[in-house]
Protein backbone atom coordinates (compact mmCIF):
# COMPACT_ATOMS: atom_id res chain seq x y z
CA UNK A 1 0.00 0.00 0.00
CA UNK A 2 1.80 3.51 -0.92
CA UNK A 3 -0.31 6.21 0.60
CA UNK A 4 1.11 9.67 1.30
CA UNK A 5 1.86 10.47 4.76
CA UNK A 6 -1.35 12.63 5.66
CA UNK A 7 -3.50 10.08 2.99
CA UNK A 8 -7.26 10.00 4.70
CA UNK A 9 -5.88 12.53 7.66
CA UNK A 10 -6.25 16.26 6.36
CA UNK A 11 -9.53 17.72 6.37
CA UNK A 12 -11.22 14.51 8.59
CA UNK A 13 -12.52 14.25 11.72
CA UNK A 14 -11.80 11.81 14.23
CA UNK A 15 -12.72 10.17 17.13
CA UNK A 16 -10.41 8.01 19.22
CA UNK A 17 -11.67 6.41 22.77
CA UNK A 18 -9.88 6.71 25.47
CA UNK A 19 -8.20 9.64 24.16
CA UNK A 20 -6.94 10.70 27.12
CA UNK A 21 -4.91 7.92 27.86
CA UNK A 22 -1.09 7.21 27.24
CA UNK A 23 -1.54 5.61 23.60
CA UNK A 24 -4.82 7.59 22.71
CA UNK A 25 -3.48 11.39 23.72
CA UNK A 26 0.09 10.42 21.67
CA UNK A 27 -2.50 9.44 18.74
CA UNK A 28 -4.65 12.63 19.41
CA UNK A 29 -1.69 14.68 19.33
CA UNK A 30 -0.81 12.59 15.74
CA UNK A 31 -3.63 13.00 14.40
CA UNK A 32 -3.56 16.81 14.83
CA UNK A 33 0.18 17.55 13.48
CA UNK A 34 -0.88 15.11 10.10
CA UNK A 35 -3.63 18.23 9.35
CA UNK A 36 -7.09 16.62 11.16
CA UNK A 37 -9.88 19.21 10.79
CA UNK A 38 -11.28 17.34 14.25
CA UNK A 39 -10.17 15.32 16.76
CA UNK A 40 -12.25 14.06 19.29
CA UNK A 41 -10.82 12.57 22.49
CA UNK A 42 -13.62 10.33 24.36
CA UNK A 43 -12.90 9.67 27.68
CA UNK A 44 -14.13 8.60 30.62
CA UNK A 45 -12.16 10.89 32.70
CA UNK A 46 -12.79 14.91 33.03
CA UNK A 47 -8.54 15.55 32.85
CA UNK A 48 -5.53 13.47 32.77
CA UNK A 49 -1.66 13.89 32.61
CA UNK A 50 -2.36 14.64 29.14
CA UNK A 51 -5.31 16.87 28.57
CA UNK A 52 -3.88 20.15 29.07
CA UNK A 53 -1.19 19.33 26.15
CA UNK A 54 -4.45 17.68 24.02
CA UNK A 55 -6.69 21.31 24.52
CA UNK A 56 -4.11 23.28 23.80
CA UNK A 57 -3.07 21.34 20.27
CA UNK A 58 -6.91 22.00 19.74
CA UNK A 59 -7.83 18.66 20.97
CA UNK A 60 -11.69 18.21 21.75
CA UNK A 61 -11.52 16.28 24.71
CA UNK A 62 -15.31 15.09 25.95
CA UNK A 63 -16.29 13.03 28.78
CA UNK A 64 -18.72 10.25 28.58
CA UNK A 65 -19.21 6.53 29.09
CA UNK A 66 -18.49 3.91 25.95
CA UNK A 67 -20.66 1.38 28.26
CA UNK A 68 -23.45 4.47 27.59
CA UNK A 69 -25.07 4.11 23.99
CA UNK A 70 -26.25 8.02 24.08
CA UNK A 71 -22.89 9.40 25.06
CA UNK A 72 -21.43 7.26 22.31
CA UNK A 73 -24.15 8.63 19.68
CA UNK A 74 -23.19 12.03 20.97
CA UNK A 75 -19.54 11.82 20.21
CA UNK A 76 -19.37 9.56 17.28
CA UNK A 77 -21.64 12.09 15.47
CA UNK A 78 -20.21 13.17 11.80
CA UNK A 79 -16.87 11.74 12.13
CA UNK A 80 -15.07 10.27 9.36
CA UNK A 81 -13.03 7.60 11.18
CA UNK A 82 -13.29 6.10 14.83
CA UNK A 83 -9.72 4.58 16.72
CA UNK A 84 -11.51 2.61 19.55
CA UNK A 85 -8.42 2.30 22.26
CA UNK A 86 -11.25 2.48 25.07
CA UNK A 87 -10.33 -0.51 27.60
CA UNK A 88 -10.50 -1.75 31.25
CA UNK A 89 -8.34 -4.68 33.49
CA UNK A 90 -5.47 -4.92 31.86
CA UNK A 91 -3.61 -5.33 34.69
CA UNK A 92 -3.43 -5.17 38.49
CA UNK A 93 -6.48 -5.22 40.81
CA UNK A 94 -8.63 -4.00 37.68
CA UNK A 95 -8.45 -7.58 36.24
CA UNK A 96 -10.43 -9.12 39.09
CA UNK A 97 -13.55 -6.49 38.18
CA UNK A 98 -15.15 -9.27 35.61
CA UNK A 99 -18.40 -7.04 35.66
CA UNK A 100 -17.24 -3.79 34.44
CA UNK A 101 -14.30 -5.28 32.31
CA UNK A 102 -16.91 -7.04 30.07
CA UNK A 103 -19.39 -4.28 30.17
CA UNK A 104 -16.55 -1.89 28.71
CA UNK A 105 -14.86 -4.20 26.71
CA UNK A 106 -17.84 -6.23 25.17
CA UNK A 107 -20.65 -4.12 25.08
CA UNK A 108 -18.71 -0.43 24.91
CA UNK A 109 -17.47 -2.25 21.54
CA UNK A 110 -21.17 -2.82 20.45
CA UNK A 111 -22.28 0.55 21.16
CA UNK A 112 -19.67 1.84 19.06
CA UNK A 113 -20.42 -0.67 16.55
CA UNK A 114 -23.99 0.17 16.14
CA UNK A 115 -23.32 4.47 16.30
CA UNK A 116 -20.64 3.49 13.15
CA UNK A 117 -23.68 1.65 11.39
CA UNK A 118 -26.33 4.60 12.41
CA UNK A 119 -24.32 7.48 11.88
CA UNK A 120 -22.61 6.28 8.43
CA UNK A 121 -19.13 6.66 9.53
CA UNK A 122 -16.85 4.17 7.01
CA UNK A 123 -14.06 3.31 9.10
CA UNK A 124 -13.29 1.91 12.06
CA UNK A 125 -9.51 0.62 13.65
CA UNK A 126 -9.92 -1.37 17.11
CA UNK A 127 -7.02 -1.73 19.55
CA UNK A 128 -6.87 -5.42 20.35
CA UNK A 129 -4.44 -7.50 22.07
CA UNK A 130 -2.05 -10.19 21.61
CA UNK A 131 -3.93 -12.23 24.08
CA UNK A 132 -6.46 -12.74 21.83
CA UNK A 133 -4.45 -15.73 20.34
CA UNK A 134 -2.11 -16.39 23.75
CA UNK A 135 -3.45 -17.63 26.74
CA UNK A 136 -0.36 -19.64 28.33
CA UNK A 137 1.34 -21.35 25.41
CA UNK A 138 5.01 -21.34 23.58
CA UNK A 139 4.59 -19.59 19.93
CA UNK A 140 7.23 -18.59 18.38
CA UNK A 141 7.15 -16.17 15.74
CA UNK A 142 3.66 -16.09 15.25
CA UNK A 143 1.31 -14.62 12.64
CA UNK A 144 -2.03 -13.66 11.92
CA UNK A 145 -2.86 -17.29 10.88
CA UNK A 146 -3.31 -18.51 14.22
CA UNK A 147 -6.67 -19.17 15.62
CA UNK A 148 -7.91 -17.03 18.39
CA UNK A 149 -7.18 -18.99 21.43
CA UNK A 150 -10.48 -20.61 22.96
CA UNK A 151 -12.52 -18.24 25.38
CA UNK A 152 -13.45 -20.70 27.85
CA UNK A 153 -9.85 -21.18 28.81
CA UNK A 154 -8.94 -17.64 29.01
CA UNK A 155 -7.52 -17.26 32.83
CA UNK A 156 -8.79 -13.53 33.08
CA UNK A 157 -11.81 -11.71 32.07
CA UNK A 158 -9.77 -8.36 30.01
CA UNK A 159 -8.20 -11.11 27.02
CA UNK A 160 -11.84 -13.21 26.77
CA UNK A 161 -13.41 -10.05 26.59
CA UNK A 162 -11.12 -8.10 24.27
CA UNK A 163 -11.28 -11.47 22.13
CA UNK A 164 -14.53 -11.42 22.05
CA UNK A 165 -15.23 -7.72 20.88
CA UNK A 166 -12.09 -7.82 18.64
CA UNK A 167 -14.22 -10.84 17.02
CA UNK A 168 -17.61 -8.77 16.50
CA UNK A 169 -15.18 -6.04 15.33
CA UNK A 170 -13.73 -8.06 12.36
CA UNK A 171 -17.35 -10.02 11.68
CA UNK A 172 -19.26 -6.39 11.31
CA UNK A 173 -16.90 -5.55 8.05
CA UNK A 174 -18.18 -4.94 5.15
CA UNK A 175 -21.82 -4.33 7.12
CA UNK A 176 -24.02 -1.82 4.84
CA UNK A 177 -24.82 1.40 6.41
CA UNK A 178 -28.14 2.25 7.92
CA UNK A 179 -28.91 5.43 5.73
CA UNK A 180 -26.46 5.07 3.19
CA UNK A 181 -27.04 1.33 1.53
CA UNK A 182 -24.15 2.40 -1.27
CA UNK A 183 -21.44 2.33 1.13
CA UNK A 184 -19.95 0.34 3.60
CA UNK A 185 -18.29 0.31 7.64
CA UNK A 186 -14.68 -0.94 7.20
CA UNK A 187 -12.88 -2.60 10.43
CA UNK A 188 -9.56 -3.72 11.64
CA UNK A 189 -7.90 -4.84 14.34
CA UNK A 190 -4.17 -3.67 15.56
CA UNK A 191 -3.05 -6.41 18.28
CA UNK A 192 0.15 -4.59 20.04
CA UNK A 193 2.45 -5.96 21.96
CA UNK A 194 3.35 -4.41 25.48
CA UNK A 195 3.62 -0.86 25.15
CA UNK A 196 5.89 1.35 27.29
CA UNK A 197 7.63 4.49 26.69
CA UNK A 198 7.91 8.26 28.28
CA UNK A 199 4.78 8.40 30.46
CA UNK A 200 3.57 5.09 29.83
CA UNK A 201 1.07 4.36 32.63
CA UNK A 202 0.03 1.01 33.58
CA UNK A 203 2.54 -0.96 33.41
CA UNK A 204 6.18 0.98 34.39
CA UNK A 205 4.93 2.86 37.47
CA UNK A 206 3.73 -0.30 39.13
CA UNK A 207 7.13 -2.19 38.25
CA UNK A 208 8.78 0.57 39.66
CA UNK A 209 7.19 1.27 42.78
CA UNK A 210 7.50 -2.26 43.55
CA UNK A 211 11.25 -2.08 42.68
CA UNK A 212 11.35 0.95 44.97
CA UNK A 213 9.95 -0.64 47.69
CA UNK A 214 12.29 -3.78 47.46
CA UNK A 215 9.35 -5.97 46.21
CA UNK A 216 10.47 -7.12 43.18
CA UNK A 217 11.37 -10.53 44.91
CA UNK A 218 12.22 -12.83 42.26
CA UNK A 219 12.45 -13.63 38.43
CA UNK A 220 9.80 -15.54 36.39
CA UNK A 221 10.82 -18.27 34.53
CA UNK A 222 14.53 -18.47 33.11
CA UNK A 223 16.43 -16.14 31.05
CA UNK A 224 15.42 -17.52 27.89
CA UNK A 225 11.97 -16.44 27.87
CA UNK A 226 11.22 -13.82 25.28
CA UNK A 227 8.11 -11.45 24.28
CA UNK A 228 7.17 -8.42 22.44
CA UNK A 229 7.55 -5.15 23.36
CA UNK A 230 6.01 -1.99 21.04
CA UNK A 231 7.13 1.55 21.80
CA UNK A 232 4.24 4.24 21.46
CA UNK A 233 5.03 6.21 18.71
CA UNK A 234 5.14 2.87 16.83
CA UNK A 235 2.00 1.82 17.88
CA UNK A 236 0.56 4.82 16.91
CA UNK A 237 2.20 5.15 13.64
CA UNK A 238 0.70 1.69 13.05
CA UNK A 239 -2.71 2.97 14.12
CA UNK A 240 -2.73 5.61 11.76
CA UNK A 241 -1.53 3.44 8.45
CA UNK A 242 -4.49 0.89 9.65
CA UNK A 243 -6.99 3.33 9.22
CA UNK A 244 -5.47 4.12 5.66
CA UNK A 245 -5.75 0.82 4.89
CA UNK A 246 -9.37 1.43 5.36
CA UNK A 247 -9.95 3.77 2.60
CA UNK A 248 -12.04 2.69 0.08
CA UNK A 249 -11.06 5.22 -2.70
CA UNK A 250 -7.11 3.43 -3.17
CA UNK A 251 -8.90 0.62 -4.87
CA UNK A 252 -10.12 -0.82 -8.00
CA UNK A 253 -13.74 -0.38 -8.23
CA UNK A 254 -15.33 -3.74 -6.56
CA UNK A 255 -12.72 -4.53 -4.12
CA UNK A 256 -12.23 -3.71 -0.52
CA UNK A 257 -9.53 -1.66 1.10
CA UNK A 258 -6.68 -4.27 2.01
CA UNK A 259 -6.97 -3.79 5.97
CA UNK A 260 -10.84 -4.40 6.01
CA UNK A 261 -11.63 -7.27 8.11
CA UNK A 262 -7.95 -7.88 8.80
CA UNK A 263 -5.83 -8.19 12.10
CA UNK A 264 -2.15 -6.89 12.38
CA UNK A 265 0.36 -8.12 15.29
CA UNK A 266 2.75 -4.68 16.12
CA UNK A 267 5.44 -4.85 18.03
CA UNK A 268 9.65 -3.41 17.77
CA UNK A 269 10.47 -6.20 16.15
CA UNK A 270 12.98 -7.32 18.59
CA UNK A 271 12.11 -10.27 21.08
CA UNK A 272 13.25 -10.09 24.83
CA UNK A 273 12.86 -11.40 28.41
CA UNK A 274 11.35 -8.88 29.85
CA UNK A 275 13.48 -8.70 32.90
CA UNK A 276 16.27 -7.91 30.73
CA UNK A 277 14.21 -5.51 29.07
CA UNK A 278 13.88 -3.22 32.36
CA UNK A 279 16.98 -3.56 33.74
CA UNK A 280 18.41 -0.38 32.38
CA UNK A 281 15.58 1.39 33.23
CA UNK A 282 15.93 0.10 36.96
CA UNK A 283 19.78 0.26 36.96
CA UNK A 284 19.30 4.02 36.07
CA UNK A 285 16.95 4.84 38.74
CA UNK A 286 19.23 3.18 41.34
CA UNK A 287 17.16 0.11 41.49
CA UNK A 288 17.87 -3.46 41.22
CA UNK A 289 16.45 -6.63 39.51
CA UNK A 290 16.14 -9.43 41.54
CA UNK A 291 18.63 -11.89 41.67
CA UNK A 292 16.38 -14.68 42.35
CA UNK A 293 14.55 -16.75 39.66
CA UNK A 294 11.29 -18.75 40.36
CA UNK A 295 9.67 -21.47 37.88
CA UNK A 296 6.73 -20.34 36.27
CA UNK A 297 4.93 -23.37 38.02
CA UNK A 298 4.96 -21.75 41.27
CA UNK A 299 5.08 -18.34 40.49
CA UNK A 300 1.51 -19.48 39.32
CA UNK A 301 0.34 -20.69 42.93
CA UNK A 302 1.70 -17.53 44.50
CA UNK A 303 -0.33 -15.72 41.48
CA UNK A 304 -3.71 -17.70 42.35
CA UNK A 305 -3.08 -17.20 46.36
CA UNK A 306 -2.65 -13.42 45.45
CA UNK A 307 -5.79 -13.14 43.30
CA UNK A 308 -7.62 -15.41 45.90
CA UNK A 309 -6.88 -12.58 48.62
CA UNK A 310 -7.98 -9.85 45.96
CA UNK A 311 -11.04 -11.61 45.27
CA UNK A 312 -12.16 -11.49 48.70
CA UNK A 313 -11.49 -7.82 48.85
CA UNK A 314 -13.95 -7.33 45.74
CA UNK A 315 -16.18 -4.55 47.45
CA UNK A 316 -13.20 -2.40 48.10
CA UNK A 317 -10.93 -2.87 44.67
CA UNK A 318 -12.15 0.65 43.55
CA UNK A 319 -10.45 2.50 46.78
CA UNK A 320 -7.56 4.35 45.73
CA UNK A 321 -5.80 3.10 49.21
CA UNK A 322 -5.62 -0.40 48.21
CA UNK A 323 -2.52 -1.27 46.61
CA UNK A 324 -1.94 -2.81 43.26
CA UNK A 325 -1.16 -6.52 43.81
CA UNK A 326 3.03 -6.57 44.16
CA UNK A 327 2.83 -10.48 43.27
CA UNK A 328 1.23 -10.76 39.39
CA UNK A 329 -1.93 -12.39 38.86
CA UNK A 330 -1.72 -15.63 36.96
CA UNK A 331 -2.39 -14.03 32.88
CA UNK A 332 0.58 -11.28 33.94
CA UNK A 333 2.82 -14.43 35.14
CA UNK A 334 2.20 -16.14 32.23
CA UNK A 335 2.98 -13.35 29.85
CA UNK A 336 6.79 -12.89 31.49
CA UNK A 337 7.14 -16.39 31.64
CA UNK A 338 6.00 -17.98 28.52
CA UNK A 339 8.27 -17.36 25.59
CA UNK A 340 5.76 -15.56 22.93
CA UNK A 341 6.24 -13.46 20.43
CA UNK A 342 4.89 -12.49 16.88
CA UNK A 343 5.95 -11.16 13.53
CA UNK A 344 4.57 -7.90 11.93
CA UNK A 345 5.55 -8.66 8.63
CA UNK A 346 1.83 -8.90 7.41
CA UNK A 347 1.45 -5.03 8.82
CA UNK A 348 4.55 -4.42 7.05
CA UNK A 349 3.08 -6.06 3.35
CA UNK A 350 -0.14 -4.84 3.57
CA UNK A 351 0.19 -1.53 5.55
CA UNK A 352 3.65 -0.39 5.08
CA UNK A 353 4.60 -0.82 8.92
CA UNK A 354 7.72 -0.53 9.60
CA UNK A 355 9.07 0.64 13.43
CA UNK A 356 9.94 4.19 13.18
CA UNK A 357 11.95 3.82 16.88
CA UNK A 358 13.72 1.14 18.08
CA UNK A 359 13.86 -0.25 20.94
CA UNK A 360 17.27 1.02 22.52
CA UNK A 361 15.88 4.33 20.96
CA UNK A 362 12.34 4.13 23.23
CA UNK A 363 13.95 2.78 26.13
CA UNK A 364 16.56 5.81 26.02
CA UNK A 365 13.79 8.26 26.02
CA UNK A 366 11.94 5.80 28.40
CA UNK A 367 15.27 6.23 30.38
CA UNK A 368 15.39 10.19 30.13
CA UNK A 369 11.43 10.48 31.49
CA UNK A 370 11.80 8.38 34.51
CA UNK A 371 14.83 10.23 35.69
CA UNK A 372 13.48 13.63 35.35
CA UNK A 373 9.98 12.02 37.00
CA UNK A 374 12.25 10.84 39.96
CA UNK A 375 13.67 14.14 40.31
CA UNK A 376 10.47 15.38 40.77
CA UNK A 377 8.97 12.92 43.44
CA UNK A 378 9.60 12.31 46.91
CA UNK A 379 12.28 9.31 47.25
CA UNK A 380 13.02 6.92 50.32
CA UNK A 381 13.88 3.21 51.46
CA UNK A 382 12.42 0.17 50.63
CA UNK A 383 9.30 -1.24 53.07
CA UNK A 384 11.49 -3.28 54.48
CA UNK A 385 13.15 -0.08 56.04
CA UNK A 386 9.86 1.49 56.94
CA UNK A 387 8.97 -1.15 59.00
CA UNK A 388 12.02 -1.46 60.73
CA UNK A 389 11.50 2.16 61.82
CA UNK A 390 7.91 2.74 62.42
CA UNK A 391 7.64 -0.62 64.12
CA UNK A 392 10.64 -0.02 66.19
CA UNK A 393 10.05 3.23 67.08
CA UNK A 394 6.21 2.21 67.91
CA UNK A 395 7.27 -0.95 70.23
CA UNK A 396 9.78 1.32 71.91
CA UNK A 397 6.61 4.10 73.00
CA UNK A 398 4.68 1.07 73.58
CA UNK A 399 7.31 -0.93 75.88
CA UNK A 400 7.64 2.46 78.17
CA UNK A 401 5.01 4.16 78.52
CA UNK A 402 1.93 2.03 78.13
CA UNK A 403 0.52 0.20 81.22
CA UNK A 404 0.90 -4.09 80.99
CA UNK A 405 -2.01 -5.38 79.01
CA UNK A 406 -2.29 -7.61 76.06
CA UNK A 407 1.10 -7.92 73.48
CA UNK A 408 2.53 -5.12 76.04
CA UNK A 409 3.72 -7.48 78.54
CA UNK A 410 6.09 -8.94 75.38
CA UNK A 411 6.83 -5.46 74.02
CA UNK A 412 8.09 -4.78 77.60
CA UNK A 413 10.12 -7.95 78.27
CA UNK A 414 12.06 -7.70 75.18
CA UNK A 415 13.28 -4.08 75.93
CA UNK A 416 13.56 -5.11 79.46
CA UNK A 417 16.04 -7.70 78.15
CA UNK A 418 17.79 -5.46 75.69
CA UNK A 419 17.75 -1.96 77.90
CA UNK A 420 18.01 -3.68 81.24
CA UNK A 421 15.94 -0.85 82.91
CA UNK A 422 12.41 0.98 81.97
CA UNK A 423 14.42 4.32 82.47
CA UNK A 424 17.02 3.35 79.93
CA UNK A 425 13.89 2.49 77.47
CA UNK A 426 11.95 5.44 77.66
CA UNK A 427 15.40 7.51 77.47
CA UNK A 428 16.19 5.56 74.27
CA UNK A 429 12.79 6.81 73.36
CA UNK A 430 13.47 10.08 73.86
CA UNK A 431 16.49 10.30 72.44
CA UNK A 432 15.68 8.90 69.12
CA UNK A 433 12.62 11.22 68.53
CA UNK A 434 15.09 14.29 69.42
CA UNK A 435 17.36 12.72 67.05
CA UNK A 436 14.73 12.44 64.19
CA UNK A 437 13.04 15.49 64.74
CA UNK A 438 16.22 17.28 64.36
CA UNK A 439 17.31 15.77 60.99
CA UNK A 440 13.27 16.41 59.89
CA UNK A 441 14.45 19.88 60.86
CA UNK A 442 17.77 20.06 58.60
CA UNK A 443 15.99 17.97 55.82
CA UNK A 444 13.13 20.49 55.34
CA UNK A 445 15.50 23.62 54.84
CA UNK A 446 17.90 21.65 52.36
CA UNK A 447 14.79 20.29 50.53
CA UNK A 448 13.69 23.83 50.27
CA UNK A 449 16.71 24.36 48.27
CA UNK A 450 16.72 21.17 46.70
CA UNK A 451 13.36 19.99 46.43
CA UNK A 452 11.03 22.32 47.53
CA UNK A 453 7.67 21.19 45.90
CA UNK A 454 8.39 17.88 48.22
CA UNK A 455 10.09 19.90 51.39
CA UNK A 456 6.92 18.76 53.80
CA UNK A 457 7.55 15.49 52.45
CA UNK A 458 10.93 15.10 53.35
CA UNK A 459 10.11 16.50 56.85
CA UNK A 460 7.48 13.79 57.57
CA UNK A 461 9.43 10.60 56.01
CA UNK A 462 12.54 11.89 57.41
CA UNK A 463 10.74 12.38 61.09
CA UNK A 464 9.78 8.71 60.70
CA UNK A 465 12.82 7.31 59.22
CA UNK A 466 15.69 9.65 60.32
CA UNK A 467 18.92 9.21 58.52
CA UNK A 468 17.14 6.31 55.93
CA UNK A 469 15.70 8.84 54.57
CA UNK A 470 17.83 11.50 54.70
CA UNK A 471 20.77 9.82 52.41
CA UNK A 472 18.26 9.86 49.33
CA UNK A 473 18.14 13.64 50.52
CA UNK A 474 21.36 14.33 51.23
CA UNK A 475 22.12 12.17 47.43
CA UNK A 476 19.68 14.45 45.54
CA UNK A 477 21.34 17.57 46.91
CA UNK A 478 25.17 16.21 45.55
CA UNK A 479 22.95 15.71 42.09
Amino acid sequence: MHLSENEGIEGKSFVVTGGLGFVGSALCLELIRRGAQQVRAFDLRQSSPWSHLLKLKGVNCIQGDVTRKEDVERVLRGADCVFHLAAFGMSGKEMLQFGRVDEVNINGTCHILDACIDLGIKRLVYCSTYNVVFGGQKILNGNEALPYFPIDRHVDPYSRSKSIAEQLVLKNNARTLKNDTRNHLYTCAVRPAAIYGPGEDRHLPRIITMARLGLLLFRIGDKTVKSDWVFVDNLVLALIMASMGLLDDNNDKGKRPIAAGQAYFICDGSPVNSFEFLQPLLRSLDYDLPKRSLALEHALVLAKICQGVYTILYPLLNRWWLPQPFILLPSEALKVGVTHYFSYLKAKEELGYVPMVTSREGMDSTISYWKQRKRQILDGPTIYTWLFCVVGMTSLFCAGFLPDMGIMFLLRAICLFVFRSMWMTRLVFIIATAVHFIEAIYAWYLAKRVDPVNARGWFWQTFALGFFSLCFLLKRARE
